[in-house]
């Protein structure tokens, strides 16, 4: 089921058996990507309260879990999802978010109270993702333009 409020993506938080479900977020990467891999790795070892499931892309339940959320969009960037609503965070504002989730997170997520710093990060990371085959991936990462049909609500927002 789909609740859109004021621009905002949020979907019916997920039954309690669901894959996940004692997690509070979902972090979902590109897992044919060696640099995500690496990412992924980090999360892993950052999320000491256990607070992220983190699972690629080309797992086989993740289109069936997270419909809403367009193919194309896992190969251009990052995604997270919170659970308990389906709110979805892409690019730049997942990092944001994940901060907030993290333990010591917060050390750097004031950086995003600095006026600019949301769309900076958003610019940084689309060039990031763009690059990445660049930075130890294969040609497999070379990203397009992003999907103009699927657009983070959440992006320079708080």
């Amino acid at each position: 089921m789909k609740i859109v409020l004021a621009g905002e993506q949020v979907r019916a938080p997920l039954p309690s058996d669901a894959p996940g479900a004692r997690r509070s977020y979902t972090v979902i990467y590109d897992g044919d990507c060696k640099v995500c891999g690496r990412i992924a790795k980090a999360l892993t070892k950052w999320d000491r309260d256990g607070e992220l499931e983190i699972i690629p892309s080309q797992a086989q339940s993740v289109r069936e879990r997270f419909p809403w959320i367009p193919s194309r969009a896992y190969a251009e960037s990052l995604q997270v999802v919170r659970l308990s609503d389906g709110r979805t965070w892409q690019g730049g504002a997942s990092l944001e978010q994940l901060l907030t989730v993290l333990p010591k997170g917060w050390i750097a997520s004031w950086l995003f109270m600095i006026p600019f710093a949301r769309p900076l990060a958003e610019k940084f990371y689309r060039w990031f993702a763009r690059n990445r085959f660049r930075m130890g991936c294969s040609d497999h990462c070379a990203v397009g333009p992003p999907d103009p049909d699927y657009r983070n609500s959440d992006a320079g927002k708080k």
